[in-house]
């Protein structure tokens, strides 16, 4: 004869309706999304003298797009110059990415593969000034 197992027959909704239960929840946290990352502009300005070159260190915060432009040219806008990208070492600009025939308006563009201390440059690279130029810059980052 078989006997009636009544806590099994008790138990066994209790732990159903438990798991269930425990499968709900108030829980309502919300998460956020991430930051995106701030664009940084800055501006440089100087003057290259004739066979002359002029470096403007700058910190970028994060890995990301390294966009410089030149902005400036004075008292001549339609003179050729050289605009570089690079890493700075503490005493000088160690070229990456140069175009040494720019003009107004040209930009080079580059990426920071991490933080770190970059520079742009300005020169006569090409030996085209006859006479002191100045210049501004803007150099975009994150």
């Amino acid at each position: 004869m078989r006997r009636f197992d009544f806590q099994r027959v008790i138990l066994a909704p209790a732990l159903v309706l438990g798991a269930l239960a425990a499968g709900c929840s108030d829980d309502n946290t919300v998460v956020a999304a991430p930051t995106p990352p701030v664009q940084i502009s800055e501006s440089f300005a100087g003057t290259v003298s004739v066979h002359g070159a002029f470096s403007h260190p700058f910190d970028v915060a994060r890995a990301g797009a390294v966009t410089a432009q030149i902005t400036s040219l004075s008292p001549d806008d339609t003179v050729t110059v050289g605009i570089a990208l690079g890493t700075w070492n503490g005493s000088a600009c160690q070229l990456i990415i140069a175009n040494d025939a720019a003009k107004l308006s040209t930009s080079v563009l580059g990426t920071a593969t991490a933080p770190g201390t970059l520079c742009v440059r300005m020169s006569d690279a090409a030996g085209q000034l006859t006479a002191p130029t100045s210049y501004e810059l803007r150099v975009d980052h994150y």
